[in-house]
């Protein structure tokens, strides 16, 4: 006799959770398949030649402080904080272009909300970043007042500071979180932080690269509200 099927380790973790902390770029907004390629441009003209695929290995969920210091180490002209605007402002303008979530966001929000679980965003973007994509996207008003950058910490991922700090302006124990990323970086900062981690791999990150993380990997955020 047949029972019920056994719940992925996914569904489980989310059905423990007390606070679910959203990566944003990747995530909730499709714009890492967009940084890459601007990314790889802006490097190129300033002399460090990089490809989309080079610059999702060495910068998926980095913050931008660390993205400016290697395109600065590697540069052969002068490169300035303008850099970081001119960025923001392409991929602003890729992204108003054809804004949209990922697959599953808007379901997977409401059924957290049909069952009060609290849930916040923690990203390695700029607070101004995640105001416009969260915006174009139609998102923001689903996190308003429950948004956390990098900015707000002292050390960005892949350290735990920005997650034990959504975690602790929440209420939510880190033990009792569970964290949605789809970078290696998210991973080991929720690693870190001591918090369940759940490997998101419906944009361009690989598999394998989310291999580590503690309640698995999830190709479709549908999944998780069937």
């Amino acid at each position: 006799m047949n029972g019920a099927p056994h719940p992925s380790p996914a569904a489980r973790a989310l059905a423990a959770a007390r606070l679910v902390i959203f990566d944003c770029d990747g995530v909730l907004v499709d714009t890492e398949r967009i940084g890459p390629e601007v990314v790889a441009a802006m490097a190129t003209e300033a002399g460090w030649p990089l490809t989309p695929a080079d610059v999702l290995e060495k910068f998926l969920g980095t913050p931008e402080p660390y993205l400016l210091a290697q395109v600065r180490a590697h540069a052969t002209v002068p490169v300035d904080e303008s850099w970081l605007v001119e960025y923001r402002s392409r991929v602003a303008a890729a992204f108003d272009a054809a804004p949209h979530t990922m697959p599953g966001v808007p379901e997977l929000l409401d059924a957290l909300d049909a069952r009060g679980v609290p849930h916040c965003v923690a990203s390695s973007g700029s607070h101004a970043r995640i105001r416009h994509s969260l915006t174009a996207a139609g998102l923001w008003h689903r996190f308003t007042g429950r948004i956390f950058s990098a900015e707000d910490v002292r050390e960005g991922k892949p350290a735990p500071d920005l997650f034990l700090h959504a975690a602790a302006v929440c209420g939510v124990p880190p033990a009792e979180c569970l964290v949605i990323e789809d970078s290696p970086a998210g991973v080991r900062a929720a690693h870190a932080a001591h918090m369940p981690v759940l490997g998101y791999t419906g944009g361009p990150t690989p598999a394998a690269w989310l291999a580590d993380a503690s309640a698995g990997t999830l190709t479709d955020l549908h999944e998780l509200t069937v």
